[in-house]
């Protein structure tokens, strides 16, 4: 159960031992704190007292996990964790209350579009759809399957392919995501799946997670500013054609970098070079190898790049612009 939870949040285990017991210690405040205020009160212990109490305990929560978050070093994973809940709450009570997206026959009554890329585009409720692309084993795309699972406004609706036999087939497999096996001439010489991604899947955004072909101009057009990735170096350093994986790490540790880092960056027509996003850095030592510089890497990727793209999803989808810290 604890190493699920370690993986599902992204963090090394002493952050996670850290983040546990801020629960333990916020939820032991809470029922202390609780007590003291039911006392307070001239109820007896019944069925109302309990009542009021369980009420009193779930209002009282994340103030006092917040509280306890300050002295353990972990407020902004609880800030982003209780935000997170209350977005789906919110999600949630609006379905509840028909404040979700039209359906095909509400959007005809009023005069719009069934297609179920058009009808939902200018609604902050609606769903904003997102396809990550791969070509590996597809730890980061499971690590952002995982993040923005029962999300309430962002969905992971397609897994699109490069490679068959690639082990992300099996992580969609696994979370009942369709997958889209592409080739490479329809992807460079056709429509690069334009349609099919579109207007079959009604995708929003496109999340590059250890994708290795270059994005054709015909997707990059139809998704302006919808598509992102993952570089595993300080960009615009060790980026361009060839520089993925294995032979960053090798070259940086060659050149005898005393650091080096993921960037999160736009797509454009050329090989690592749309606008930055966010940076996050690690530190090399005499000792590292490329494979220790790749795990350091990993876990850099792995700790922020699934909260990095909710943030640029939610920030586009509301906004049309990105909320990045």
């Amino acid at each position: 159960m604890f190493r699920r939870l370690k993986e599902k949040w992204g963090l090394s285990w002493p952050r996670f031992i850290l983040v546990f017991t801020t629960f333990a210690v916020g939820g032991s405040l809470c029922g202390y704190t609780g007590k003291r205020l039911m006392a307070l009160t001239s109820l007896e212990k019944g069925v109302l007292y309990y009542i009021i109490y369980i009420v009193l305990i779930t209002i009282i929560w994340p103030g006092c996990v917040l509280v306890v978050s300050l002295f353990t070093g972990q407020f902004p994973f609880f800030r982003n964790y209780l935000t997170k809940m209350w977005r789906r709450v919110n999600g949630q009570w609006s379905m509840v209350n028909g404040e979700s997206k039209l359906d095909t026959t509400s959007a005809m009554d009023h005069g719009l579009s069934s297609n179920p890329q058009s009808d939902t585009r200018d609604q902050t409720s609606a769903i904003t759809r997102i396809a990550i692309f791969a070509s590996g084993a597809g730890s980061n795309a499971a690590k952002i399957i995982a993040h923005l699972k029962n999300h309430a406004s962002i969905q992971v609706q397609l897994v699109v392919c490069n490679k068959p036999g690639a082990g992300v087939i099996q992580i969609a497999t696994d979370n009942g995501i369709p997958v889209l096996m592409i080739e490479k001439e329809k992807f460079f010489r056709g429509n690069a799946y334009v349609d099919e991604m579109k207007h079959r899947s009604g995708i929003d955004f496109i999340v590059l997670a250890g994708f290795l072909w270059k994005v054709p101009a015909a997707l990059i057009e139809a998704y302006p500013n919808r598509i992102i990735n993952i570089h595993p170096a300080l960009l615009p350093n060790y980026g361009g054609k060839g520089m993925y994986g294995r032979h960053v790490h090798e070259a940086v540790i060659a050149a005898g970098e005393k650091e080096s880092g993921i960037t999160i960056h736009y797509v454009n027509e050329r090989f690592d070079e749309g606008e930055h996003i966010f940076q996050a850095r690690c530190e090399i030592t005499d000792t590292d190898t490329p494979d220790t510089l790749a795990q350091k890497i990993h876990e850099l990727e792995h700790r922020y790049f699934p909260e990095i793209v909710e943030q640029v999803v939610e920030g586009v989808r509301k906004t049309g612009s990105p909320e990045v810290r």
